[in-house]
């Protein structure tokens, strides 16, 4: 099973899990003399089997992220660590530029001389040419992980 193979079904495992804790609170209690809608007690035995294939799948691929070795990027894990980070960096520098050019002010501006005007704090073009040089970088280091996800070999 290739690593992207197993990211797919830990999401579906995960959905899964939601799914029958949904359905476990809802028929968890019923009205005397009603019957519940489904058996919450073989839905818990369910979404234990469930859970144990999560936590095996998580397992393998933590241990195939942290052994994957991506070359200039570091282990895999280092590059799913480079890539939050950069993602993080990139919202806090476009919230910056945004907030310096008063994106989202009402009234920016003055209607009338007597007015404070605001000014801006930070070099808004500077900011956007970091964001934008941010933004490639994840694009860049996004698709090196993609491909090896689709070329690495789950670990058992």
């Amino acid at each position: 099973m290739k690593l992207a193979e197993a990211l797919a079904a830990r999401a579906d495992a995960a959905r899964r899990v939601e799914q029958l804790r949904a359905r476990i609170v809802s028929s968890a209690r019923y009205q005397e003399g009603e019957t519940p809608a489904e058996d919450a007690a073989q839905l818990l035995a369910e979404v234990t089997e469930v859970l144990g294939s999560l936590e095996d799948l998580i397992r393998r691929i933590n241990r195939t992220n942290a052994a994957t070795d991506m070359g200039e990027d570091g282990t895999l894990t280092d590059a799913l660590a480079r890539r939050d980070v950069l993602r993080l960096r990139h919202s806090v520098v476009t919230a910056a530029a945004d907030a310096a050019a008063g994106t989202g002010e009402r009234g920016y501006g003055r209607q009338l001389r007597s007015e404070l005007v605001t000014l801006s704090a930070l070099p808004v073009a500077e900011l956007r040419g970091q964001a934008d040089a941010l933004a490639r970088d994840i694009r860049e280091i996004d698709v090196r992980i993609q491909r090896a996800n689709w070329e690495v070999d789950l670990l058992d």
